[in-house]
């Protein structure tokens, strides 16, 4: 672990991304690179070199094909993570690689989970083109967040926060989250007069809902030595989620963007969990 960097654990992570890549294409799969993953491809034609992580999007339809084609591989190479706020409902998934090692901050004490190095699959909703609707799906789906950071032992940033950690804790959150989930799914079978939407993550209202067309018939975007399928609009995606996304951040913000505590790409975590 002493003499690898974060290029190495980037370069495991494109092993795991065209794996996902490859079972996508070959059983007709459409993803989307999303946030980092899709503001590096643009800014730096790969990996934003201090960002440890790959992001992709995939509707709740498509999720359901991966998921069972590559339950299908039987792959001894990877396993499917899924998160899981509360039975059955899924929050989103991670595809993690066997024999390496990615812990998280938020994740150290965790010895009942696989810690492999990893990519994200972030579920991509639809909500009407109502905004009505989409405030209440998107605090839905703020406490779906919610519920899942203070399972994670995360820390709460504001009094705000902190004060609805401590609601969490005699509220029936569990029957909550089951009525938030099943209106964050309410929509995805609608075929017009939708816009898409990803609220299950730290972005703002207006970050993170998207123009119907920005999610269509994906296309092939460089990223490092490959193609990885993003939308065809992804520089209107990528300035309606960060504003001018050719700036770079701040040192600090650059520092904060790391999510490994422990890594190493050639020994299984197992080794430091124990």
């Amino acid at each position: 672990m002493s003499n690898q960097s974060v290029r190495d654990v980037q370069n495991k992570i494109l092993d795991v991304m065209k794996f996902i890549d490859k079972v996508c294409r070959d059983n007709g799969i459409t993803y989307y690179i999303m946030g980092g993953t899709a503001l590096g491809a643009i800014r730096h034609g790969g990996f934003i070199p201090w960002d440890d992580d790959l992001d992709i999007f995939m509707t709740s339809a498509e999720y359901k094909k991966f998921e069972e084609a590559f339950n299908k591989l039987k792959s001894k190479d990877f396993v499917i993570q899924e998160w899981r706020t509360v039975d059955s409902y899924l929050e989103y998934a991670k595809v993690r690689m066997n024999g390496t090692t990615l812990i998280e901050h938020s994740f150290a004490n965790r010895k009942d989970m696989h810690h492999g190095i990893y990519v994200d699959i972030m579920i991509l909703h639809k909500v009407p083109d109502i905004e009505r609707i989409q405030k209440k799906l998107y605090y839905q789906s703020k406490f779906v967040t919610l519920l899942g950071l203070s399972e994670r032992n995360w820390r709460p940033k504001t009094k705000g926060q902190a004060l609805a950690l401590k609601m969490l804790k005699i509220l029936p959150k569990k029957a909550i989250a089951r009525w938030c989930y099943r209106n964050i799914y309410r929509y995805d079978d609608m075929t017009s007069g939708f816009k898409w939407c990803y609220w299950i993550t730290p972005a703002s209202f207006n970050k993170g809902l998207f123009d119907a067309e920005y999610f269509q018939n994906p296309v092939d975007i460089p990223f490092e030595d490959t193609a990885l399928l993003g939308s065809k609009h992804i520089k209107e995606y990528l300035s309606a989620r960060y504003g001018d996304y050719m700036k770079l951040p701040p040192k600090e913000m650059q520092e904060a963007a790391v999510h490994a505590e422990i890594f190493d790409t050639e020994r299984d975590y197992t080794f430091y969990i124990k």
